[in-house]
């Protein structure tokens, strides 16, 4: 007798066929019509298990999580409002429902947002690309200025070139507020401003609604063009800044929200943020391909628990996606179990003298409740990750949740080298550091799901 069950797996077909033909039954005498149809139900019952199990495994290889990462990538720019942002809404929204979730959107309004459709600085005949730093001021959304460029002395009426540290941070700061107030006092006509970072590469930190515009147009370069700022000083010519672009006033994005299992078991929610400066492809990526396969795992081995996934918009320009989604549709701290988050940079290469390596950034972080260490520890344990353990202020999102009262959480969250740059891409990432940081994920919820309030002690 052959079963007429499909698998994806030789060790669920040997199982299954061992199960048909009762290998695995205590006795086979004198088997009734009532044992037959007992064998049936759990003949059926361990299919849907181990093949559900097969397809989990598939879904958590390093292979389909990348091709999910390229997916992301595909839609270009990921600001929130843009075009990138909503396709990658309806993108997630699809794999959700495709899963067996019930999906949701959540409107999420923003009082603005910038839109840049095209800016440079040109010196010396040579063109290069830059980025208005967030927000500019209202009534040079769109600019042309040429002036000399200098770095010291009277700068009224001039281009005035400013350098930040890399800092290793990811939000605007005093430190920064300060440093480019003090230099528009000086009365220039516009801020050169290159930010140090790995990639020398234009470098956005992450503002809120509430920061003021800018009292000058202040315009960021990568430090790799710094060479042709230095010769239009030295030599007297102007430096160039033509920008177009405008502001957008109750801006709209979305939230993607996917439920299964209400009122199975303990609530568990999943959440991880869409949006950012640019590509932000190893950025918000990896975070992105973990959050869809431990989705699809949950769905294919049908945990007996209650999750809630959400997909963030907004976190570029002051979370609003999450802040929205703590203040209406997420459960309660006292209803939930435990908060999962995928944040940034949770898989990316890292590089060593300038080179790309085969090891994942050490500079990521997992970040946790004092209550989720040995749980994390645990499932953990295969990741090289430093342990950031949250009693005052978590980072990222997770700062909002742990702010909220929610007791029991994990995220990752990093930084790599072309984070928060254009340069943010496909080869940031690969399949083989993907996988393992996917199944800790999964391993640890699939250990809440297991063990209920033990699993935080």
């Amino acid at each position: 007798m052959k079963s007429s069950l499909v698998s994806s797996s030789p060790v669920v077909d040997r199982r299954l066929t061992e199960a048909v033909e009762g290998r695995n039954w205590p006795s086979k005498k004198r088997i009734g019509p009532g044992t037959i149809h007992m064998r049936l139900i759990f003949i059926a019952t361990m299919a849907v298990l181990m093949v559900g199990q097969a397809a989990a495994k598939d879904v958590l290889s390093g292979a389909s999580l990348y091709a999910d990462v390229a997916r992301y990538e595909s839609f270009g720019l990921h600001r929130f409002g843009s075009p990138g942002d909503r396709a990658t809404a309806d993108w997630i929204a699809g794999e959700m429902k495709q899963a067996g979730f019930e999906v949701s959107f959540q409107p999420v309004v923003l009082g603005r947002q910038y839109v840049v459709e095209q800016a440079s600085a040109e010196a010396s005949g040579t063109s290069i690309e830059a980025t208005p730093f967030w927000w500019p001021p209202e009534d040079k959304a769109s600019f042309h200025l040429s002036a000399l460029l200098a770095r010291d002395g009277d700068v009224a009426g001039k281009i005035l070139w400013l350098e930040l540290p890399f800092d290793r941070g990811a939000y605007l700061g005093p430190a920064h507020r300060d440093a480019i107030a003090e230099a528009a006092a000086r009365k220039p006509a516009a801020i050169l401003l290159t930010i140090g970072n790995p990639a020398d590469d234009r470098f956005a930190y992450n503002v809120t609604q509430e920061d003021a515009p800018w009292p000058v147009p202040v315009m960021v370069v990568g430090a790799r063009s710094r060479a042709t700022f230095e010769r239009a000083i030295a030599s007297g010519e102007p430096v160039t800044f033509d920008v177009k672009g405008h502001y957008e006033r109750d801006v709209a994005g979305r939230n993607v929200i996917a439920e299964t299992g209400a009122g199975r078991g303990p609530t568990i929610v999943v959440s991880t943020p869409m949006t950012g400066w640019y590509s932000c492809v190893c950025e918000r990526g990896p975070g992105i391909a973990n959050f869809l396969a431990l989705a699809r795992t949950v769905a294919a081995e049908k945990w007996p628990a209650h999750l809630v996934f959400i997909a963030t918009a907004g976190h570029e320009i002051g979370h609003g996606g999450m802040e929205l989604f703590l203040k209406h549709g997420a459960p309660a701290p006292k209803d939930t179990l435990a908060w999962i988050h995928f944040g940034s940079s949770n898989a990316c290469y890292g590089f060593a003298e300038g080179a790309r390596t085969e090891r994942p950034e050490e500079e990521r972080y997992l970040v946790l409740s004092k209550s989720a260490v040995a749980l994390t520890d645990e499932a953990f344990a295969g990741v090289a990750a430093k342990r950031l353990v949250t009693e005052k202020q978590a980072v990222g999102e997770l700062r909002d949740v742990h702010a909220a009262g929610y007791p029991n959480f994990l995220g990752m969250a990093g930084r790599h080298r072309t984070f928060h740059t254009p340069s943010d891409d496909l080869g940031a990432t690969g399949p083989e550091i993907l996988e393992p940081v996917a199944r800790a994920f999964v391993d640890a919820a699939r250990k809440i799901v297991e063990r209920g309030d033990a699993a935080f002690r």
